[in-house]
């Protein structure tokens, strides 16, 4: 870049430099010099460089926080969740970890707070300083997720994004599992405990859910949406006796412990009155009493999988696959589903 000169200021001038005098003394537009301090990612490395060279000799001083052009890899990867207090990430972190370390890779978890703001925020702070990006359970946009990958390689976890590289478990075929069990066991009247509205997996899930009740005949009711939490299931546990169900299959575990805390308080049993399944098989649905039957997935797997490709994206700068890598999941029976209590079971209205 020629170096074009620089206007001498005024020395009794005591105002300090604006970003319209950086922009006039670099020759540039005062958006590009904007851009070179708020996202260094949107100019060129050598426009940036030079742009703030001359902030320097004016003295101009930036709010934001200004990062150097990355000449070199940092072997750092990023690791986005939604809640990093769901025990749904504890596994993926594993094995996202397990494998930053044999191959010599940082791993840094950044957690979201169920706030797509957040998230947002989240990637403006860290995708200036990593190699590449792991996105679990996004709550974004694709549009925003689709900006992100244009940055650094992404790759996204339990979220599904058209020409995005995805790792995700079979969420169709768990769910049809789990409706198959209790259908199997007697029930007819069944309802899908909701998540959040902004997850994937969710709609992914409901949708699994109302096409095996046609098919399996069953009369299918819809609770929800609520927070992924025990107490977002708690909140919602009574609302499975108003619709006059015999079972419930819950978006995750943390939710159908919450319903079964409810029903508890209620004075309804599980299984004799309620049969409640969860998704995920955490650590949780095994301490429960009674045990909590769910679907299980390869959630250390989904880590290491997704780690691995986006290491090998970054190394050898390839572009992966985009039809999502789907990884089975399998249902996990334990005590809390049972076959309903003798009772006049309604016929499905056709």
């Amino acid at each position: 870049m020629t170096e074009t000169p620089q206007p001498e200021r005024d020395a009794s001038c005591d105002k300090p430099p604006t970003i319209y005098d950086v922009a006039a003394a670099a020759g540039v537009n005062p958006s590009t010099v904007s851009r070179a301090f708020s996202r260094p990612g949107r100019v060129s490395d050598r426009t940036a460089v030079h742009i703030h060279a001359v902030a320097a000799e004016l003295g101009y001083r930036s709010r934001s926080v200004f990062r150097l052009p990355r000449t070199k890899r940092t072997s750092m990867i990023a690791l986005a969740l939604s809640d990093v207090t769901n025990p749904f990430f504890f596994s993926i972190i594993r094995g996202a970890e397990e494998e930053c370390s044999n191959r010599g890779y940082s791993l840094v978890v950044a957690d979201a707070q169920e706030s797509p703001e957040k998230e947002r925020q989240l990637f403006e702070r860290t995708l200036p300083v990593v190699d590449g990006l792991l996105v679990a359970s996004s709550r974004m946009s694709d549009t925003a997720l689709r900006a992100a990958a244009r940055k650094v390689p992404t790759i996204l976890l339990n979220r599904v994004v058209t020409g995005l590289p995805c790792v995700v478990p079979d969420h169709a075929r768990g769910t049809r599992r789990a409706l198959e069990h209790v259908a199997e066991l007697g029930h007819r009247r069944i309802a899908y405990v909701a998540g959040p509205d902004a997850s994937w997996a969710n709609g992914v899930r409901y949708r699994a859910f109302r096409e095996g009740c046609y098919e399996l005949e069953l009369i299918d009711s819809r609770i929800g949406p609520g927070a992924p939490t025990v107490r977002g299931g708690q909140a919602l546990g009574a609302k499975l006796l108003e619709a006059g169900v015999t079972a419930a299959i819950c978006f995750n575990d943390l939710m159908a412990i919450g319903v079964m805390r409810t029903l508890s308080g209620l004075g309804v049993r599980v299984p004799q009155e309620m049969s409640v399944v969860g998704f995920d098989n955490t650590f949780a649905s095994d301490l429960v009493s009674p045990g909590l039957t769910t679907v299980a997935a390869p959630l250390g797997r989904i880590g290491q999988a997704a780690t691995s490709s986006l290491i090998g994206m970054i190394e050898h700068d390839h572009k992966l696959s985009t039809a999502p890598m789907v990884l089975p999941t399998q249902l996990i029976e334990r005590g809390s589903t049972a076959r309903p209590l003798e009772r006049d079971q309604p016929s499905r209205n056709r």
